[in-house]
């Protein structure tokens, strides 16, 4: 899932740079697959299927590597060096239409709702979105929860002129809210509060204003694919989606034992921690209310509306894309299949 860009960098040493199901690739057909940042928790439902031999099992040979940044899963998918992606579904709409010519689209959305929010410290005096008036902001200008913030300012009400935005370095972001030199930041939930917290900043200190909770429409991370391999290998992008859909259900049955997938695959991070922001990606964004009622993987067309012309707030588009421009349902498991159990 998407991670701010800064604290991504480094997270390319790790001992992660590609990793193959063992079945010989030339009886298998080949996936090239890119992450959207560093391996950590988020990351585990993908890992676990490649461990647990579930896209072998589907007649694929997957390799998954991390990414820099949350621009280059697209970048990826689009120049045709990778073949599917996890990525921000907002970002690709940002995409297509200032790229009409490469038509990348989605076929499954991991996110139901996107991690973007304002993360501020109750000590600073922000506990409601009202709170940031006359109070500092810090936000990379290029992080994807700030390219929502004339979104978020529209649908609380906020006097954007009364926010004090500071440009700050994605990996400075948490430090200078630990410092109380901003009183609060944009970023990912799950990034910036479990950050936070490694910093020492007490949990009951922290405020974390979840964008979805707040009138925001967009869904979040989405599963993405070249659309050359998407014509050429149709029946490879259903039998990953299958293959996922697996894993991510194992996944979210038992977090602890996914994890371990992560872990094995980076071993630079720690266990406790990636599980934490894992469960919080679970149940903030993956399983929602929708994905109860609708099962995994698809989109609500009227919702999908609503979110393109929130974007349309802070991006003047070329011209407004449909839903169907963006996701392809086609690709999906049997809706049998994607029920949430």
């Amino acid at each position: 899932m998407t991670h701010p860009a800064g604290a991504l960098i480094a997270a390319l040493a790790v001992s992660s740079a590609v990793m193959s199901s063992a079945t010989p690739a030339s009886a298998q057909t080949a996936v090239r697959f890119s992450l959207d940042s560093r391996i950590d928790g988020p990351a585990a439902p993908f890992l676990l299927a490649l461990d647990k031999g579930y896209y072998r099992s589907e007649g694929l040979s997957v390799t998954i590597e991390p990414a820099a940044t949350a621009a280059e899963p697209i970048n990826r998918v689009a120049s045709g060096a990778y073949d599917m992606a996890v990525a921000d579904i907002n970002a690709l709409i940002r995409y297509r239409d200032a790229n009409p010519g490469n038509p990348i689209k989605a076929v499954f959305i991991v996110s139901n709702r996107p991690a973007f929010a304002v993360v501020g410290r109750k000590s600073r005096g922000v506990v409601r979105p009202k709170d940031l008036e006359g109070r500092k902001l810090g936000a990379p200008a290029a992080d994807g929860a700030y390219a929502q913030w004339p979104i978020f300012v529209k649908t609380t009400g906020i006097d954007a002129a009364k926010v004090a935005v500071v440009n700050v370095g994605a990996p400075v972001r948490e430090p200078m809210l630990a410092a109380g030199q901003v009183d609060a930041v944009t970023g990912l939930s799950f990034f910036s509060f479990i950050n936070l917290k490694e910093r020492g900043v007490p949990a009951d200190d922290i405020t974390v204003l979840l964008m979805a909770d707040h009138g925001l429409a967009l869904y979040g991370d989405a599963i993405i694919v070249n659309p050359k391999f998407a014509v050429e290998q149709p029946d490879a992008v259903r039998a990953f989606l299958r293959a996922f859909l697996k894993g991510l259900k194992e996944t979210v049955r038992a977090p602890a034992g996914a994890i371990d997938s992560v872990v094995k695959h980076n071993d630079a991070v720690k266990k406790t921690v990636e599980l934490e922001r894992l469960t919080m990606a679970l149940r903030d964004n993956v399983v929602t209310a929708e994905v109860r009622a609708n099962g995994y993987g698809g989109i609500d067309p009227a919702r999908f509306v609503r979110a393109i012309e929130q974007i349309g707030l802070a991006y003047k588009f070329r011209e407004v894309p449909r839903p169907d421009d963006i996701f392809d349902a086609t690709f999906l498991p049997a809706a049998a299949d994607r029920k949430a159990n």
